[in-house]
C-alpha cells in the first residue's frame, strides 16, 4: 500500500511538473528579430514595418510580444552575420529580413535551421521552403489613386516621380501612378528617374529640382531617399504625393495624400500561423481591399 501511495504521489509530482513547464511555454512572450536596411524614422520602407510591429505589441501587451530591430544594415553581408546569429541562438519564434536585397541570404540560411520561422518581403517567393513566409505590396493601387489625384491636381500638366531602384514595391508605385494619371488625364506628361539608389538623398534632391526646372508642380516618389524631393517640393509650392509611410508631418502643405503600408494585417495572420505549427510556406500581399494599404491625408 505504502508502495502504491509513493508511486500515485509521484505520479501527481510529474504530472503537476509537467502542467506548471506547459504554463511556463505558453507564458513566454512571443519574440521577433528583424533586420533593415535603413532607420527605423525614414518616413518609409523600414518605419513601416517598425510601426506595424509596435502596433502588434500594443494589442497584444508588451509582456507578450518583444522585438529586437537592427536598423540601417544596407550591407547584405552585415545582415546575413544577424539573420545567422539569431537563428543559431533559438531565441526567437520569427526572424525577419525586411528588404528583397536579403533574399539570396534566406534562401541560403533557411534550410539550415528548419525548426526556425523567417519571413522576408517584399516578395511572393518562399523558395518552396516551409519555413519561409514571403510578403509583398500590391502598391500599385495605391499608386493608382495616388497619381490620378496629382493629374488632376497639376495646373502645369508635368509630373516628376523620383524612383529608387526599378524592382519591388517601387517599381509597382511608379508604374501604378503612371496609369491612375494617364486614365485621369490622358495627356499629362510624367517624367521619371530612376536614381539607382533606396538611399541617396542628395541624388534624389537633384532630381526632383530637375523636375521643377522643367516644370513639373506636382512630385512623387519611394523609399527613404524622397525626403530629399520633399523638400525640393515644399521650396517650391509643389504638391507631394506619398507612398510607403506617411510623410505629413515632414511634407507640411506640401503633401497631399500618402499610401501607408501596414504590415500588421500580414504578421497578425503569420504569428498565428506560427502558434498553429506553421513556420512558414505562405505568401501575403497588402491591398486596398484587405485594409493592409491605406490612404492617407
Amino acid at each position: 500500500m505504502k508502495k502504491f501511495r509513493l508511486m500515485m504521489l509521484v505520479l501527481v509530482l510529474l504530472f503537476s511538473l509537467s502542467m506548471l513547464t506547459a504554463v511556463t511555454a505558453q507564458d513566454e512572450p512571443f519574440r521577433v528579430a528583424v533586420v533593415s536596411p535603413s532607420a527605423i524614422n525614414d518616413l518609409a520602407f523600414s518605419q513601416s514595418m517598425y510601426d506595424a510591429l509596435l502596433t502588434i505589441q500594443a494589442e497584444m501587451g508588451e509582456a507578450n510580444f518583444v522585438f529586437d530591430f537592427q536598423e540601417g544594415t544596407f550591407v547584405v553581408d552585415d545582415a546575413a552575420v544577424a539573420l545567422r546569429d539569431w537563428a543559431s541562438s533559438g531565441n526567437y519564434d520569427l526572424i525577419i529580413a525586411h528588404g528583397s536585397q536579403y533574399g539570396s541570404v534566406l534562401e541560403q540560411l533557411a534550410p539550415e535551421f528548419p525548426e526556425v520561422s523567417f519571413a522576408w518581403g517584399t516578395d511572393v517567393n518562399t523558395f518552396g521552403l516551409d519555413n519561409v513566409f514571403a510578403y509583398t505590396a500590391a502598391a500599385d493601387q495605391g499608386g493608382f489613386v495616388n497619381g490620378a489625384l496629382a493629374a488632376l491636381s497639376s495646373e502645369s500638366g508635368i509630373i516628376g516621380v523620383v524612383g529608387p531602384v526599378e524592382v519591388g514595391d517601387a517599381k509597382a508605385y511608379v508604374d501604378g501612378f503612371i496609369a491612375g494619371a494617364k486614365a485621369a488625364k490622358p495627356d499629362i506628361e510624367i517624367q521619371v528617374n530612376y536614381i539607382g539608389s533606396f538611399s541617396d538623398v542628395p541624388l534624389a534632391t537633384e532630381a526632383a529640382n530637375t523636375f521643377i526646372a522643367n516644370g513639373a508642380d506636382v512630385l512623387t516618389g519611394s523609399a527613404q531617399m524622397v525626403v530629399g524631393a520633399i523638400a525640393v517640393a515644399q521650396e517650391n509650392g509643389a504638391k507631394w504625393f506619398g507612398t510607403q509611410s506617411s510623410q505629413s508631418e515632414l511634407a507640411g502643405d506640401a503633401g497631399v495624400l500618402f499610401q501607408v503600408y501596414h504590415w500588421e494585417v500580414v504578421l497578425r495572420d503569420i504569428i498565428a500561423s506560427i502558434g498553429e505549427g506553421k513556420l512558414g510556406g505562405e505568401s501575403y500581399i497588402l491591398t486596398l481591399e484587405n485594409g493592409g494599404l491605406v490612404m492617407e491625408t
